[in-house]
C-alpha cells in the first residue's frame, strides 16, 4: 500500500512538472524538471541500493544528480532575478533538505549518533516548507499551494526511508528486496 501511495503522488509531481512546463515561467518549468529528477534519483539510490547502482549505473546516477543540482540552482537564481520571492525562499529551503538528505545517506553511522540534532534540524526545515504552502494558500495562488504539499510529503517520505533505512545495522540488499516486494 505504502509503495502505491508514493507512486501516486510522484506522478502527481509528474503532472504537475508537464503543467509547469505547458504554462509555467523557464524557472518554474526548470525547477519542477529538476526535483522531479533529484525525488527519482533519491528514490532510486535510497531504495535499491549498491545492488543495482554499481559501475557504470552508478556513475550516470552521479551525473545525473550533478545535472540536477545544476539545474534547481539555477532555476533558484531566475525565481530571485524575477523578484518571485516566496519561489526563492522554497528554493533555498529544499536546497537545504536535499543537503540534510545527503548527509543522512552518505554518513549513516555519524548521523546516528547525532539523530537529535538531524532530526531538529529537519523538523525546522519542513515547518518552514509547510509554511510556505499556507501563505501561497493564503494568497490565493492554488496550484503553487498544491504542487508545494505534494513536495512536502513526497520528501518527508522520502526522509522517512532514509530514517528507516539509515539505521546500524540496515541491509541495502534487504531494502531492496522490501521495496521491490512494495514494503518500501
Amino acid at each position: 500500500m505504502y509503495s502505491w501511495f508514493k507512486a501516486t503522488v510522484f506522478a502527481l509531481l509528474a503532472a504537475n512538472t508537464i503543467a509547469f512546463g505547458l504554462t509555467g515561467t523557464f524557472s518554474e518549468a526548470l525547477d519542477s524538471a529538476a526535483w522531479l529528477a533529484l525525488l527519482a534519483l533519491f528514490r532510486l539510490e535510497t531504495g535499491f541500493g549498491e545492488r543495482v547502482l554499481a559501475g557504470a549505473g552508478k556513475t550516470a546516477v552521479h551525473w545525473a544528480r550533478v545535472a540536477a543540482a545544476a539545474a534547481v540552482v539555477t532555476a533558484a537564481i531566475g525565481y530571485a532575478r524575477e523578484h518571485e520571492w516566496l519561489d526563492a525562499a522554497n528554493s533555498a529551503l529544499w536546497i537545504a533538505v536535499v543537503v540534510l538528505l545527503e548527509i543522512e545517506v552518505r554518513h549513516p553511522a555519524a548521523v546516528a549518533t547525532r539523530r537529535a540534532g538531524f532530526a531538529s534540524i529537519a523538523a525546522a526545515l519542513y515547518a518552514a516548507l509547510a509554511t510556505l504552502v499556507l501563505v501561497w494558500f493564503w494568497q490565493g495562488e492554488w496550484f503553487s499551494g498544491y504542487d508545494a504539499l505534494l513536495w512536502l510529503i513526497a520528501f518527508v517520505t522520502l526522509e522517512l526511508d532514509v530514517l528507516r533505512y539509515a539505521r546500524p545495522g540496515a541491509v541495502p540488499e534487504r531494502r531492496a528486496g522490501a521495496e521491490a516486494n512494495g514494503g518500501g
